[in-house]
């Protein structure tokens, strides 16, 4: 497939839904790469992540939910990491084993569900494993970013000494605070901190009665803050430690750095991939909020857009709780170029970039919200021209800029463009640029290319009439209202309600009729007669669609009917065999008890016996006798229709117990009578009615005539209230 052009994604406000997409990212980098998706030119690539943002979408409604890929970048680290001798930053190491741990845990995660994510799943094996990168990082810096202890045997015993040093630090200036503390020497605060070491605060007039080094005074100038000449020696010996220690932990910053050089490629691949998750989750996320799927991908050269919404103006609307009114539209080989007219502001031109914005939305990898019988196919390039191209800068008029975009449509229009034009052919005289508008049309036909144009021009919609494999659509208007309804009907020329419209925002008639008389009476005709039409157009749809609804309604109640007589005849049968199989018991029980009387008569056992076995054989001749393959067969159909019985019951009883939950819930619900004594009552479920001869507290104690009992007035339902 070929770019599809810049001006092309301006028109159809391809940016705008980048801008939506990007804010979905949760990763600045992600954000980033969205605003510059393009369409993909690879048909096998474009498949791939069509499918892979169809399968995340699944994940986002299922139990298996993918783990999250946000990171940060590190795009820094990785020119560093190009640069020989350069050291990463305490920040960039632990962002490093971040995205390595993340990789990771999206790798596992995609194979143990490789069956539910089959195309993410293969994308993630593209990558290599390396657990190496987080060890080596956890195994020096620790969860908060600090140099541990234990990253070298030579940090480790310089932390000891240093920990050793700041507790004498301690003692020898507590020691020195308890010296002077008596004295008269210090201030109130009695200590400070300056430059991450503890002074004594002294009393200006008594600095040289301490021995230390002067930090610092306070802005008065009435303290002097000393840190006493014990402590002194220890700071200093702290001083190079700590020296040691920087240097120590520089070194294995260094080192770990080295270890990591080596990976910078596959670093950056991890950021490619986790890159690519966040914009295929945005992408997600995007369609779920406006039931947008992957409709069938045609190899044919058809498009079938069934309930498509733009996904700008369906966002919006809902935003607003607005309804948006979806299109249905159809290009095939034998309907390759739709003409749509109709009145301003009836849905042309949205239902223009409905069908563009949804394909570039196709062939850039992202889920469009059509039906799911929809079917879509790819096109090498797609041509537009809609909206007021004027163009100050090049000095050119609106007419000017088409005629130069027309140039390009020429050049470049084969049968496998796609082209949108609204508007087609005005900007100049009618009459002239109708008939050089209907030349242009006839070209892009001869060359087999797929569009869809809307139109004012009479010639147009005929021209959509002569030629066979172009066909006219309009949006429909209410005549009565003059209010648009913004459906699509294909097959016929819609008029422009110009006359209407104008009549209906207050153009006095007799200025109508003047109008009318200064054009062709023939062209006020055809436009009258194009009104008409669709006036009885839309009456028929009306009448279309209640006599669909009837025979929907006739399907199903024959349907209903022919499972009732067929259920009817398999119970026929079923009581048939059944009496056919008693009436042979009955026969055979006769015989048996024949044979039992003649024998308690005479006590012939060898004759019972004889008699017996004719009987027997009798019967098993009338038998079949069954292979083992056909007593498998049935023994399994009979296991079938057991299970099967087993379902349905199972089904059944549960409908029973949400019938009673329901009842109970209901029952609960339900406002409770004031019973009094004399009303008849019975108990809930219970058909025994009886009066209620006395209440106390929460019980009732009810006469059934031969007994009397007392139960809970909960457990009661009234009958009849005594008159």
């Amino acid at each position: 497939m070929e770019s599809i052009l810049n001006k092309t994604l301006q028109d159809l406000e391809f940016p705008t839904v980048l801008k939506q997409i990007a804010a979905r990212c949760v990763t600045e980098l992600g954000k980033e790469q969205a605003l510059h998706i393009t369409p993909i030119q690879e048909e096998e690539e474009l498949l791939k992540i069509l499918g892979q943002t169809s399968e995340y979408v699944s994940s986002l409604i299922s139990e298996n939910k993918i783990p999250s890929h946000s990171f940060e970048s590190i795009n820094n680290e990785l020119k560093l990491l190009k640069i020989e001798n350069t050291t990463l930053e305490l920040l960039g190491f632990r962002k490093i084993s971040s995205i390595c741990t993340i990789v990771l845990t999206q790798k596992k995660f995609f194979k143990k569900f490789k069956d539910y994510y089959p195309l993410l799943y293969t994308y993630s094996e593209g990558f290599a494993e390396n657990s190496e990168i987080p060890l080596s990082i956890n195994s020096v810096i620790d969860k908060f970013g600090e140099i541990k202890d234990n990253a070298s045997t030579l940090l480790l015993d310089l932390r000891r000494q240093i920990n050793g040093v700041k507790g004498k630090i301690n003692q020898s200036f507590l020691s020195a605070l308890h010296t002077y503390q008596s004295s008269d020497y210090l201030d109130d605060i009695r200590e400070s901190v300056v430059e991450n070491r503890r002074v004594l605060a002294v009393k200006a007039m008594y600095r040289k009665k301490i021995k230390g080094s002067v930090m610092g005074t306070s802005k008065t100038g009435s303290i002097i803050y000393i840190e006493p000449e014990a402590t002194l020696r220890y700071s200093r010996e702290l001083n190079n430690l700590e020296f040691e220690e920087k240097e120590e932990i520089q070194r294995i910053l260094n080192q770990l750095t080295n270890t990591i050089r080596p990976f910078a490629y596959l670093l950056k691949e991890y950021q490619s991939f986790l890159c690519h998750i966040d914009i295929t989750a945005s992408k997600a996320k995007y369609a779920t909020e406006m039931n947008a799927l992957l409709p069938t991908i045609s190899n044919e050269k058809e498009m079938y857009l069934r309930d498509a919404y733009h996904p700008l103006l369906y966002l919006s609307n809902k935003l607003k709780n607005e309804k948006t009114f979806p299109q249905t539209i159809t290009l095939h080989p034998e309907n390759r170029i739709i003409v749509i007219s109709g009145p301003n502001a009836g849905g042309k031109s949205i239902t223009l970039k409905t069908i563009g914005l949804l394909q570039i939305m196709l062939q850039s990898g992202l889920l469009v919200p059509v039906h799911e019988r929809s079917k879509m196919c790819l096109f090498d390039k797609v041509l537009t021209d809609i909206g007021d191209n004027q163009s100050i800068e090049n000095q050119l008029s609106t007419y000017s800029y088409r005629l130069k975009n027309m140039n390009q449509f020429l050049r470049k229009c084969n049968s496998k463009t796609l082209f949108l034009i609204d508007e087609f052919g005005t900007g100049s005289d009618p009459e002239l640029g109708g008939a050089l508008a209907e030349t242009f049309l006839e070209v892009f036909y001869e060359r087999q290319a797929y569009g869809v144009i809307t139109t004012h021009y009479a010639n147009l919609k005929l021209l959509a009439n002569e030629l066979p494999h172009i066909s006219n659509a309009n949006m429909l208007f209410n005549g009565k209202t003059l209010e648009p309804t913004f459906q699509l009907v294909l097959g016929e020329a819609g008029s422009s309600f110009t006359f209407e419209v104008a009549q209906k925002n207050g153009i006095p008639y007799s200025l109508i009729n003047k109008a009318k008389k200064k054009i062709e009476r023939g062209k006020v005709r055809f436009d009258a007669t194009i009104s008409k039409m669709q006036k009885e157009r839309s009456k028929m749809v009306k009448t279309g669609s209640r006599l669909q609804e009837e025979e929907t309604k006739a399907r199903q109640e024959s349907k209903r009917l022919e499972e009732l007589n067929t259920k009817i005849k398999s119970k026929l049968e079923n009581y048939q065999e059944l009496y056919d199989n008693n009436q042979r018991m009955i026969y055979l029980g006769t015989k048996i008890n024949t044979l039992a009387e003649r024998y308690f008569r005479d006590k012939k056992k060898r004759i019972l016996v004889s008699e017996m076995l004719r009987v027997v054989e009798t019967e098993n001749s009338k038998r079949k006798k069954k292979t083992a393959k056909q007593v498998k067969i049935e023994k399994a159909k009979k296991a079938t229709i057991e299970k099967e019985v087993i379902e349905k019951v199972k089904v059944i009883r549960q409908e029973k117990k949400e019938e009673k939950k329901k009842a109970i819930v209901k029952e609960k619900n339900k406002p409770r009578p004031i019973f009094k004594v004399g009303d008849r009552v019975r108990l809930i479920d219970s058909k025994s009615v009886g009066s209620i001869d006395k209440l106390e507290k929460n019980k009732a104690f009810i006469n059934y005539g031969m007994f009397t009992t007392n139960v809970s007035i909960d457990k009661l339902e009234l009958v009849e209230r005594k008159k």
